[in-house]
């Protein structure tokens, strides 16, 4: 999928969540205008009580309680601190190049006797090298490593005692996950385990037809797989050194419960916080959030039918997700012969450069009041030491001058500016030509000068964005605050309910909502419809106001808004079912 908001965008747009428990996601494509429907202020007229639900039918991540979550705070503040981390996905079918897992479902017979009989055989990667992965990985920046322990295909990279079906009993016959959290952790960066309650092998043995997001496969329902499960994940837990991060691919509550028992102080990411896959929340949270990204468009290596992003487009939403506030799972996917393919090395040593310039604007930082403006994008110090202007306006030849207004800074007399990665003292080559970076505080906003004066690489040309780090700096306005407080469905009415809580330093806003189709079948990690806007209503003073659409029945997505004069901020997604299908309401 693509990304709909990208730092080249025009205009501003963000959004703070009050209370908000879950990120709102953002899809791929762009928002559309849907059926309008005019916000009523409270008073109005109620909506048609909520038609019954339709039967349930289990989606992966929706029996998440995140409030029941018993992740520590000040772990989860190391978590957000880490910003960038590395997803590694290879299983046994790697040698087919396929998509991991997922073939064997709606597979023939045939087709999974010989996966389950023939795969483990020919599982003979003579280049595996995790010191390699693992010294490219702290090259680049990231801090902590998730690997596929354990996929759906129920394939244990490890020496399970439980699961017959692992990397032991192949020609490769090392334990994949001790290598490589060993070689990890010979670099500092922390380990943690992606595991799949969902388990194919299980269901092959038991019987049982292979598929996900139907409650008949799910642990909670099938008691032998959940004591299966369990003393797998036990086994990783207690037999691996230190686990810092657990990622629950699928039915979650009695694996973290395990997790949190046997480790206290475990992060479990997906589980506990959200993580969407392919898609950033589009607003800022503040609330961990992990989006999970590809280089490409394969979780797992395909030989073809494959196209890998820019590393310019790699550092964007880097960049992005911690203007937001979460931190960037970036894939990758060793070959059938445990190289990492020469796309994803080359990416990675471009963002190595990058983030060797620029990682303090990347590590321990926090949204600021706006995630960016057009297209200079901020993150800031948790401790509000430093502000970063993420400068995405190349490319940038040597001794190129540029200025810039930023309207959401408020310089004082203790304010400063520089370059990272620059002295500021010199230009090479040209000795009269000044290198010093400098602001000026106007009517208008906070005006910055700066020179891109450091040669990156041979032709003078730097494609990438530049990093302008100010001190002693003030937010120069008091966003709105709104809450999405409920949405409902009836007779054929999505029924919306928010409230602006705070004006900020505004006399007059517009308020409405965003909602979105959950397409049924889709995982709830994923979303491809885009976000539909009822009209919107100006306001000049908080309260509660509620909209109708009507939309056909199924599941939804919806989320207050509130326009700015400068930007949109947004409530945290509340989901709604009537009828037909999609995931049931969280």
């Amino acid at each position: 999928m693509r990304l709909l908001k990208v730092m080249g965008a025009s205009a501003l747009c963000v959004g703070i969540a009050l209370g908000q428990t879950a990120a709102t996601r953002r899809t791929p494509a762009a928002a559309a205008a849907g059926q309008a429907a005019a916000p009523a202020r409270a008073g109005a007229a109620a909506a048609p009580a909520a038609a019954q639900a339709a039967a349930p039918r289990y989606m992966p991540g929706d029996e998440h309680d995140f409030a029941d979550s018993k992740n520590k705070a000040e772990r989860l503040e190391w978590f957000r601190d880490q910003g960038f981390g590395m997803f590694i996905h290879w299983g046994v079918d790697v040698q087919l190049g396929s998509v991991i897992s997922h073939t064997l479902v709606g597979a023939s017979p045939d087709y999974v006797n010989r996966f389950y009989k023939d795969l483990p055989k020919t599982f003979a990667p003579d280049q595996f090298h995790p010191q390699n992965w693992a010294a490219l990985a702290k090259l680049a920046g990231m801090k902590y490593v998730l690997l596929t322990n354990k996929h759906h295909s129920g394939f244990a990279m490890w020496d399970s005692k439980v699961d017959p079906f692992n990397v032991m009993n192949t020609p490769l016959h090392e334990d994949v996950t001790a290598a490589v959290f060993k070689a990890f952790r010979a670099q500092g960066i922390s380990t943690g385990v992606y595991f799949s309650p969902d388990d194919f092998y299980w269901l092959k043995n038991n019987n049982k037809r292979i598929e996900r997001g139907v409650t008949g496969v799910q642990p909670s329902n099938n008691p032998g797989l959940l004591k299966y499960d369990l003393a797998e994940l036990r086994e990783l837990l207690a037999n691996y050194g230190k686990i810092d991060l657990l990622f629950l691919d699928g039915e979650a509550k009695d694996m973290r419960a395990l997790a949190w028992k046997m480790n206290p102080n475990i992060v479990v990411t997906r589980g506990a916080i959200e993580t969407p896959e392919q898609s950033l929340p589009g607003v800022p949270s503040d609330v961990p959030f992990e989006t999970c990204i590809t280089m490409g468009t394969a979780w797992q290596y395909q030989p073809q039918n494959e196209h890998y992003k820019t590393g310019l487009e790699l550092i964007r939403l880097l960049v992005q997700a911690r203007a937001e506030g979460g931190n960037l799972l970036l894939n990758v996917g060793p070959k059938a012969n445990g190289e990492l393919p020469i796309e994803e090395e080359d990416r990675l040593r471009e963002m190595a450069l990058w983030m060797f310039i620029n990682g303090e604007s990347i590590y321990a930082v926090r949204p600021w009041v706006l995630t960016n403006e057009g297209n200079l994008w901020f993150t800031k110090k948790k401790d509000n030491s430093a502000l970063y202007v993420v400068v995405d306006d190349g490319p940038w030849r040597l001794g190129m001058a540029k200025d810039y207004v930023l309207h959401s800074v408020k310089a004082t007399d203790k304010t400063t500016i520089s370059v990272l990665g620059q002295s500021g003292e010199v230009l090479e080559y040209h000795p009269n030509q000044t290198a010093a970076a400098s602001f000026a505080m106007q009517a208008d906003g906070l005006h910055i000068h700066f020179v891109q004066a450091q040669r990156l690489q041979d032709n003078s040309t730097w494609p990438n964005p530049v990093v302008v780090k100010l001190t002693g700096v003030e937010p120069a306005l008091t966003p709105p605050v709104v809450r999405t407080v409920n949405a409902t469905y009836g007779g054929g009415n999505l029924s919306m309910q928010g409230d602006l809580v705070k004006m900020g330093d505004s006399t007059s806003l517009q308020v409405g909502f965003e909602y979105r189709a959950v397409v049924a079948g889709e995982d709830t990690n994923v979303r491809s419809a885009a976000w539909k806007a009822t009209s919107l209503q100006t306001v000049t003073a908080t309260g509660a106001y509620t909209a109708t659409a009507a939309v056909p029945a199924g599941a939804y997505e919806v989320r207050a808004v509130v326009k700015h004069p400068l930007l949109s901020l947004y409530g945290a997604t509340r989901r709604v079912r009537g009828g037909g299908g999609g995931p049931p309401a969280r």
